[in-house]
């Protein structure tokens, strides 16, 4: 489930950066912002902050503005957003997705002492010192395999790495991740029906946008047993926007 999640959110993602008639960059990207339909749809909400690009245009100068946690260490210092900003907000996800930890936590050995720490610095720390194993969601270790963990996990300190040079765009990732679910030997037909089905929706991409207004929507950290959530869910704003790649 959290694989089919991380890659639709990538293709939606993906969609707004270099499928829409103008460069969307959506700039505050992070796991309470994706929302699962009555039928686990995927949809990225929340589009307070984000901004439109002309085609030729590389980045925005503004005041900083994000989530802590999620913010890309290099537009906190530059004032810069470009794409590769969503894209270090995205790997602070999958980080999450795969650790269930928050973007910024005590560490499960030190409760008690108030030492936060950042997920993105302690998930790129524990795979430079081969810790994977060690820091992942039990849920993650349950139901995935190792080499689609890695995979993922390597995809994920990619999008986290401090260059935003280095980053993958938003269209590499949701094919990585697409390819990592389609070459999983799961014997779950589910998962590739999901898949296809993604897949044929894509084309139609330019219908993806629609308002809120009257779905029921439930933010994926009540689908997704995260460690230490709420499991609340979403009200949406009826005035918001959310875009759907299903």
């Amino acid at each position: 489930m959290r694989l089919r999640v991380g890659m639709e959110v990538a293709g939606a993602l993906s969609y707004l950066h270099s499928s829409a008639s103008m460069p969307i960059y959506h700039r505050d990207i992070k796991s309470s912002i994706i929302l699962l339909d009555d039928k686990h749809r995927v949809k990225v909400a929340d589009f307070g902050t984000s901004r439109s690009v002309s085609i030729d245009q590389t980045h925005l100068t503004t005041h900083v503005n994000g989530t802590f946690g999620y913010l890309d260490p290099e537009y906190f210092w530059s004032s810069q957003f470009t794409d590769k900003s969503d894209v270090y907000s995205f790997g602070v996800v999958l980080a999450e997705f795969l650790t269930g930890q928050k973007p910024v936590f005590v560490p499960r050995s030190q409760e008690g002492i108030q030492d936060w720490r950042s997920l993105a610095t302690y998930f790129i720390v524990s795979l430079e010192e081969d810790c994977l194993f060690d820091i992942l969601d039990a849920e993650v270790m349950k139901g995935g395999k190792k080499e689609e963990i890695t995979a993922v996990a390597n995809l994920a300190k990619r999008c986290l790495n401090m260059k935003g040079k280095k980053h993958p765009t938003m269209e590499e990732i949701a094919v990585e991740l697409e390819g990592i679910l389609l070459s999983s030997k799961s014997s779950d037909v589910g998962h590739t029906a999901a898949v296809e089905y993604v897949q044929t929706e894509m084309a139609e991409a330019s219908d993806a946008v629609t308002s809120s207004t009257g779905s029921h929507m439930d933010t994926v950290r009540t689908i997704l047993p995260l460690t230490d959530y709420p499991h609340q869910p979403l009200h949406p704003n009826p005035h918001s926007i959310v875009i759907s790649i299903c």
